[in-house]
């Protein structure tokens, strides 16, 4: 019986590779290699902008190894505007420099292995989260991260393993086995999934970023002993590359480092999503919590997490509107909802200045980190809890009495403008639940852990704990970011 899952395609994906004539541009005089240079420069910042097309995404990539020298990755709406972007490379000057080591075409697909839902005939049914990170597969941004590596692969059709003789059911929990493992590498490898079939000559194109390039190994090695991977795939050659900006073709040319600036990819911090979420997993940071949490329990201040245990917290902020925002949260909670690890997501906003925080609560780390992959793609999405340099206080969670809100926000206000004016002390919002009032949490950033242990340690501070007993529904619980 034939049971083909439903599919949809989104943009068009050409990886186009290109090794460099390295003799004949040693040969060639400055004057010529300068022109050539301006070209190539000024076809990569228009195609990064996206100047030749209505939408999409462009990025350029120094290839290691002998395959080739450059990796220039286009994704267009259409195949044709993939076609033009390619000619116009061959028409510039650096152009004529390079050879078409190998390219390889594809378009972005999600196939009901992900979801059943989101092909449901009723448009209206379908979970308004599940469709925005559907169209974020379909529709991707090339992410920010500075390594990338590109793989083809193809499902074997063997006479002992067939993929395709396989039943649906069968195949999709395989699929789901991979995906559960793969999201365990969430915010720390993102991924761009394209079906070739019928445009090239393996049946898919696989491309990983990455800012550590062993997580680019790790995470395909792990990912070799599913099933779905050790029994039933085969896979092409691989391509390594590290991302620059177009201004830094003339040092590539040159055979320095790119990115020129080692901290910096070209992608400004205003512009750059972190998808990855803050979790309090590694052992050095465990060892630093229990360290600050030693000093509160000295200075005779609780230092509990969220719910009275040990979890693990995501928290992202945005700039989008307050209904926009929830209504995508509550899309992805009730995906959320589903699983055991969930503890809690919501909505916050920020008192006195246009900010939206949110919160994501985990039992273990592993399930933040697929919870943040998620969130990251939330609309408006400018930054994380405890980026940066500093110490961040990323949370101090609080329930307040009904009848004590006003006073609570009123005491917040109070010891805000004691914090403006205290040495060290970077930036202190109260935020509060979209869907409760009564639910806050503060977020504030310091210089260093000796500037907030100042302020914990303060008279001020510690008639607000003493005032805070007869208003709070419990103690606060603190989570803390070094």
């Amino acid at each position: 019986m034939r049971e083909p899952p439903r599919t949809d395609e989104g943009w068009y994906v050409l990886h186009d590779f290109r090794r460099i004539d390295w003799s004949s541009w040693r040969d060639t005089p400055e004057r010529e290699r300068d022109r050539a240079t301006e070209e190539g420069i000024d076809y990569l910042e228009r195609h990064e902008a996206v100047a030749d097309a209505d939408d999409g995404a462009s990025a350029v990539f120094s290839t290691l190894g002998h395959k080739a020298d450059l990796m220039i990755v286009h994704l267009r709406p259409t195949l044709d505007a993939l076609s033009t972007a390619e000619r116009r490379f061959n028409r510039t000057a650096l152009g004529a420099f390079t050879e078409q080591s190998t390219s390889y075409v594809s378009v972005t697909e999600v196939s009901g292995y992900v979801s059943d839902d989101y092909f449901a005939d009723d448009e209206e049914e379908v979970d308004t989260g599940l469709k925005q990170y559907i169209e974020g597969k379909l529709e991707p941004d090339i992410p920010a991260d500075g390594y990338a590596s590109f793989y083809p692969m193809s499902r074997k059709r063997g006479e002992q393993d067939n993929w395709y003789d396989l039943p649906f059911e069968r195949r999709r929990e395989m699929m789901e086995e991979h995906g559960e493992h793969g999201r365990e590498f969430g915010g720390r490898v993102k991924q761009i999934v394209a079906s070739s079939v019928g445009l090239d000559d393996w049946e898919w194109g696989v491309t990983l970023f990455a800012d550590d390039p062993t997580e680019l190994k790790d995470i395909v090695y792990e990912m070799r002993y599913d099933e779905a991977s050790a029994r039933y795939s085969e896979f092409g050659p691989f391509y390594v590359g590290r991302r620059f900006p177009p201004e830094d073709l003339p040092a590539f040319l040159a055979g320095e480092t790119v990115p020129a600036d080692e901290a910096d990819t070209g992608h400004g911090d205003d512009e750059r999503v972190h998808e990855e979420g803050d979790t309090h997993g590694g052992e050095n940071e465990t060892e630093e919590e229990d360290d600050i949490r030693g000093e509160l329990e000295d200075l005779d201040i609780y230092a509990g997490k969220p719910h009275g245990k040990d979890v693990y917290a995501t928290v992202l902020y945005s700039e989008a509107g307050a209904d926009g925002l929830f209504e995508e949260v509550d899309g992805l909670r009730s995906n959320f909802d589903h699983y055991d690890t969930h503890v809690k997501t919501a909505v916050y906003d920020a008192r006195g200045r246009d900010r939206r925080a949110v919160v994501s609560i985990w039992d273990t780390a592993s399930a933040a980190d697929t919870a943040a992959g998620f969130l990251s793609e939330l609309p408006g999405i400018v930054s994380r809890a405890g980026e940066g340099s500093g110490f961040g206080t990323m949370g101090m969670f609080y329930t307040v009495k009904p009848d004590y809100q006003e006073d609570f926000v009123e005491k917040f206000e109070t010891i805000g403008g004691l914090l403006a004016d205290m040495e060290g002390h970077g930036e202190t919002d109260l935020m509060i639940n979209l869907e409760n009032e009564n639910d806050m949490f503060i977020a504030s950033q310091w210089r260093s852990r000796e500037d907030a242990m100042t302020f914990f340690g303060s008279d001020e501070f510690s008639d607000a704990v003493s005032w805070g007993r007869d208003v709070l529904v419990d103690r606060p619980r603190h989570v803390f970011l070094a």
